[in-house]
C-alpha cells in the first residue's frame, strides 16, 4: 500500500506500473516537474488544473489525466482532491497520445485504480497482483479524450488575444469580430487559429468557457450565475452544454464535492 508518498522513491522499482494515492487541500500546488514515467491522473473529488508548455488542462471529478513520458507540468488544486496517480514505464505500453490529454475513465479502470494502490510496489507479476496490473495496463490502451485541454498558440499576438479572453471568457466571442482585432480575414484567422491550436475557434471558445466553469463550480457559485457570467442566455443553454461535456449535469460537481467534504 502506498499513500501520501513521492514518485521519486519508487521511479525505479523494476514494474512496468507503480500506483500511489495521495489528498491534498484546497489549493495546493506542484511546481514544474516531469517524470521519466507516464503517468494517469485520476481524481475522486476536486478539479486538477495542469500547465504545460502547450496549454493548459482541467481535470474533473472522475476524469482522468495522460500525462506522458517526459513532458513539464505543474499541477494546481480546486478544492480538497483525492488523487490517484499510475505511473507507467514508456515501454510498457506504446500506442498511447504523445500529448498531455484529459481523458474517459471507465468503472472498471477506476476500480483497477483503487485497488492498485493497495498493492505492493513490488507486486509478484505471477499472482492476483500482478493480473490486477496487467488488466489496468490492457484498460489504458482504451482511454478515450474529453475536450478539456485548452492549448494556446505559439503566435505572439494570437496567443495575448487567448490569455485576455480567459480571463473573461464570453460564449458569444466571434470570429469575425477576432479576426477584425488582429486585422486578419476570416479566412486567414480559421486557418490560423486551427494551425496554432489544432482546434477551430468555435471548439477552443466552448473549452475555455468549461475550464473557466469548473473551478467555480467547486466552490459552489451557483449555475445560474455561472451560466450567465459566461454569456449564455439561460442555465439551460449552459446546462446542455456542458453535459454534452462530460455526461453529467453542473450540479453534479458541487453534489460530488459536498459529499467527498462530508466524509
Amino acid at each position: 500500500m502506498v499513500r501520501n508518498s513521492r514518485i521519486d522513491l519508487f521511479i525505479d522499482v523494476e514494474r512496468p506500473l507503480v500506483a500511489l494515492g495521495n489528498e491534498y487541500k484546497d489549493g495546493h500546488r506542484v511546481e514544474p516537474h516531469q517524470h521519466r514515467r507516464a503517468q494517469l491522473l485520476y481524481g475522486f473529488s476536486g478539479v486538477v488544473l495542469a500547465t504545460t508548455p502547450d496549454g493548459t488542462l482541467v481535470m474533473p471529478p472522475e476524469r482522468g489525466m495522460w500525462i506522458p513520458p517526459g513532458v513539464v507540468h505543474s499541477v494546481r488544486m480546486l478544492g480538497d482532491v483525492s488523487m490517484r496517480s499510475v505511473y507507467i514505464e514508456p515501454y510498457a505500453i506504446e500506442t498511447m497520445p504523445d500529448r498531455c490529454q484529459v481523458v474517459e475513465i471507465s468503472p472498471l479502470l477506476r476500480a483497477l485504480i483503487a485497488e492498485a494502490v493497495d498493492i505492493p510496489v513490488e507486486y509478484d507479476p505471477n499472482d492476483r497482483s500482478g493480473a490486477l496490473m496487467a488488466l489496468l495496463l490492457h484498460e489504458l490502451a482504451r482511454l478515450k479524450p474529453l475536450p478539456l485541454s485548452l492549448p494556446l498558440p505559439r503566435n505572439p499576438l494570437l496567443a495575448e488575444k487567448c490569455r485576455n479572453f480567459l480571463l473573461n471568457p464570453s460564449a458569444h466571442d466571434t470570429i469575425d469580430a477576432w479576426a477584425s482585432r488582429l486585422s486578419m480575414s476570416r479566412r486567414a484567422f480559421t486557418r490560423v487559429f486551427r494551425l496554432e491550436t489544432g482546434l477551430s475557434f468555435v471548439e477552443w471558445r466552448q473549452q475555455a468557457c468549461l475550464h473557466a466553469a469548473l473551478p467555480r463550480l467547486v466552490v459552489g457559485v451557483p449555475v445560474t450565475t455561472i451560466a450567465l457570467d459566461l454569456g449564455y442566455k439561460n442555465p439551460a443553454a449552459f446546462t446542455s452544454m456542458f453535459k454534452r461535456a462530460f455526461g453529467y449535469a453542473p450540479r453534479e460537481i458541487a453534489r460530488n464535492q459536498a459529499s467527498h467534504d462530508a466524509l
